[in-house]
């Protein structure tokens, strides 16, 4: 179990907290290389995009991670991200710290934010994109009444 929720605000002040991250896997070690292969679950708790409530997000991550224990190697595989131990010591957390960031997503909402009625006033309402709007498309188009007499114009025109 690792708290990780000090680096977590620190690294991005939207995330409000953390569950102890509960982190399994196993290392196989070699002269060249020490390869994590880690399992991370928790819950993140993110404010809510629309009312701003707490939202608890859970995680559950897998990820390969590979220190290379000599910093002149290089790996062969361009596509996998290597690290470097500091001084003679491999430290997991700031790598912990870095996938739980990549897995908040870029909004989340509350099951309260989904259910309650979007603003709206005189003239103007708030509509979330690809959602089925009960017009159709179908907007009843109101002349300004400084413009009734240009409309006029237009329909003398025609005729």
């Amino acid at each position: 179990m690792v708290d990780i929720t000090d680096d977590l605000v620190k690294r991005d002040p939207q995330v409000r907290g953390c569950s102890p991250i509960h982190v399994t896997g196993y290392a196989n070690v070699t002269s060249e290389k020490v390869t994590f292969q880690l399992h991370m679950t928790g819950n993140l708790i993110l404010p809510c995009s629309r009312t701003l409530k707490d939202v608890n997000l859970p995680i559950d991550i897998d990820s390969t991670e590979i220190f290379l224990l000599k910093p002149t190697d290089i790996y062969e595989d361009d596509e996998a991200e290597v690290h470097q131990p500091i001084g003679e010591v491999i430290d997991l957390k700031p790598i912990i710290t870095e996938l739980l960031l990549l897995e908040i997503p870029m909004q989340i909402f509350s099951e309260e934010a989904l259910d309650t009625q979007l603003p709206s006033g005189s003239d103007w309402e708030v509509v979330i994109e690809n959602q089925d709007n009960p017009m159709d498309g179908k907007k009843e188009e109101k002349i300004d009444p400084r413009l009734a007499e240009l409309a006029k114009f237009f329909d003398k025109e025609e005729s």
